[in-house]
């Protein structure tokens, strides 16, 4: 019998609640059910405040669900995701500590001798294009040479798992296709699992193999699930001047949309109140 490969993330009707400073109980992801194969790269895309990055939180082992189970290669997860790297959308970089200090720290503190950690993070920033910045600090990179930084911060720990919530979200446009290039190479050499929260719905349909669709919340559900078909490699600037690249557009968001304006309209009435 053929051995089937373990799943490398898993919510089982995961629900997130938290209790208010009033004493009532919110509840902001209910009953989400979601799995990402090993090697899989799954996006998830929602209106402002449904939930997105909670779920990514969950995945990390940051929040633990209300309701329902989380997997980690088909076992229950208990405490912190070890398994996982996460990229944040800010910065986390020491302003203190150059480009390779940055990136060698993670495994310093894992107790690689220095001379090795410092090796394997010059390859790492080579390996980001950034070779030649190893000395500069934080202050004297542009936000995209911080955020390749960041990438081969979390890379360099070789983690079976990719947590990003939007971590190119602060970056111009261009920069952003830049990113997203490097990121698909990276990981088409490597095929980590990866789960990546965006706002950027044409964002998530260039990188990713499946597209997953959060409603407006609270209880915010998953209401779509989407397999994206383009070929790869893909080019971010180039994929998405493919007609199937735009009828997957329009199909998902048709679907998108309604929530993206109950979102909107409840952000502006809780910001009235």
């Amino acid at each position: 019998m053929e051995k089937t490969e373990p799943t490398a993330v898993a919510l089982d009707s995961a629900t997130v609640a938290f209790r208010l400073a009033d004493g009532r109980v919110y509840t902001a992801v209910e009953q989400a059910n979601f799995a990402v194969a090993n090697g899989e790269f799954v996006a998830i895309v929602g209106p402002t405040g449904c939930g997105k990055s909670t779920l990514l939180n969950v995945a990390a082992g940051l929040l633990r669900p209300a309701g329902g189970a989380v997997r980690i290669f088909d076992k229950p997860l208990a405490g912190l995701n070890r398994d996982a790297g996460y990229l944040f959308q800010a910065d986390a970089l020491f302003p203190w500590k150059t480009a390779i200090d940055n990136v060698a720290i993670g495994l310093e503190i894992r107790g690689t001798p220095r001379a090795e950690a410092l090796a394997r993070a010059q390859k790492w920033l080579g390996s980001v294009g950034l070779g030649a910045f190893a000395g500069r600090y934080p202050h004297m990179l542009s936000g995209g040479q911080r955020k390749r930084v960041a990438l081969a911060q979390v890379l360099i720990r070789d983690p079976k798992i990719l947590l990003m919530d939007e971590p190119f979200g602060p970056l111009d446009a261009q920069t952003r296709q830049i990113m997203g290039n490097l990121l698909l190479e990276l990981w088409t050499a490597d095929r980590k699992a990866v789960l990546f929260v965006t706002h950027d719905l044409e964002e998530a349909i260039a990188l990713a193999d499946r597209v997953v669709i959060m409603s407006a919340g609270p209880s915010a559900r998953i209401i779509g699930d989407w397999r994206i078909t383009l070929p790869r490699p893909r080019d971010i600037s180039e994929v998405r001047m493919e007609k199937d690249f735009h009828a997957l557009h329009r199909e998902i968001w048709s679907v998108l949309k309604d929530e993206v304006m109950t979102g909107y309209v409840q952000s502006t009435q809780a910001g009235a109140a």
